[in-house]
């Protein structure tokens, strides 16, 4: 499989949840052959005592059984994937069994339990896909996510702020940085759901001074995206209306879109969190972390901010 197929913002629709399912039945066949056939590398491997092997072939009959499942099952073999997530709990509790056992290489041990860790996420968003059904993952055409709020500075002044796009990770969590490269053009990096990360070039399609900022990736960008943001004085000279719009198409197609949600990132919520962490970096000097903003967590809702006062009678009007 190429790159291209696989590979996000190419215009293709990526991994489909029915080729991981396969992929994942060959490997817990391969995994399974060599537990059987090589129990002593096996559980070395694993840090385990080489007096396991009976545990160790038992293991691996249990792996072949899950990959022929997989594979004879049908098209959509959810059932079959589900039973190698419950496989995968067993693994953990028998790693779990061999840590806390003496003598035993706690480095390897750990080394295993996180591989383990990684196949069970593939399973288990496999297995999610598979159960929604052909419908929720049968398009990988592009997110869009649009956000208004109201901030209470000048319209010229915001945008001021906005057009140097370096200054776009003080407040948009999910970039790691923007670089100016020439007239009109950018490179940025971004996170990416399990700790990775995403880069792409991006040139200005749009720039009306303290009006409209827009933008747009280059071609070979590891995500296609789109953006605008407008300002727009509020009626009666009470701030300005900042509207965002973002429009990217996410990386492994529709996986790519189940991930996101998995891991609490979805388009939406990062715009309207940034939107937020912007009207405070602009209203304040700085980004005030509200008790919803979870930093390292994954979980990244930033609430509006209330007043002490409010927030103290709230509280008090909770205990009552």
């Amino acid at each position: 499989m190429s790159r291209g197929e696989i590979g996000a913002g190419r215009g293709s629709a990526g991994v489909t949840p029915e080729a991981l399912a396969r992929g994942l039945g060959w490997f817990s066949i391969g995994l399974g052959l060599a537990e059987i056939l090589a129990p002593r590398g096996v559980a070395k491997v694993a840090g385990a005592r080489r007096g396991n092997t009976t545990l160790v072939r038992l293991l691996g009959l249990r792996e072949v059984a899950h990959g022929v499942a997989i594979l004879t099952q049908g098209q959509r073999p959810a059932a079959a994937v589900w039973s190698r997530v419950a496989g995968d709990a067993l693994d953990l509790a028998c790693l779990a069994g061999v840590f806390a056992t003496p003598g035993t290489n706690k480095g390897l041990t750990a080394f295993a339990t996180a591989n383990v860790l990684g196949v069970t996420a593939l399973d288990v968003l496999c297995a999610q896909l598979l159960s929604e059904g052909p419908a929720a993952t049968a398009g990988a055409g592009p997110v869009r996510a649009v956000t208004t709020l109201v901030i209470n500075r000048p319209a010229r002044e915001l945008y001021d702020h906005w057009r140097d796009f370096e200054n776009l990770p003080a407040f948009m969590h999910h970039l790691e940085s923007v670089r100016v490269t020439g007239e009109g053009r950018s490179h940025w990096v971004a996170k990416a759901p399990a700790g990775m990360s995403v880069a792409w070039d991006a040139e200005i399609t749009e720039d009306r001074p303290g009006e409209r900022i827009a933008w747009r990736s280059l071609p070979g960008a590891d995500v296609e995206n789109s953006g605008a943001v407008s300002f727009e004085e509020a009626v009666g000279g009470r701030g300005t209306i900042v509207r965002v719009e973002l429009n990217y198409s996410p990386p492994g197609g529709p996986l790519g879109k189940w991930a996101a949600r998995l891991f609490g990132e979805e388009p939406e919520q990062q715009a309207l969190s940034d939107l937020r962490r912007f009207k405070q970096l602009m209203e304040t000097g700085e980004v005030v972390l509200s008790d919803g903003s979870l930093e390292g967590t994954g979980v990244t809702e930033q609430r509006p901010a209330q007043p002490a006062e409010g927030a103290a009678l709230a509280a008090g009007s909770g205990r009552s």
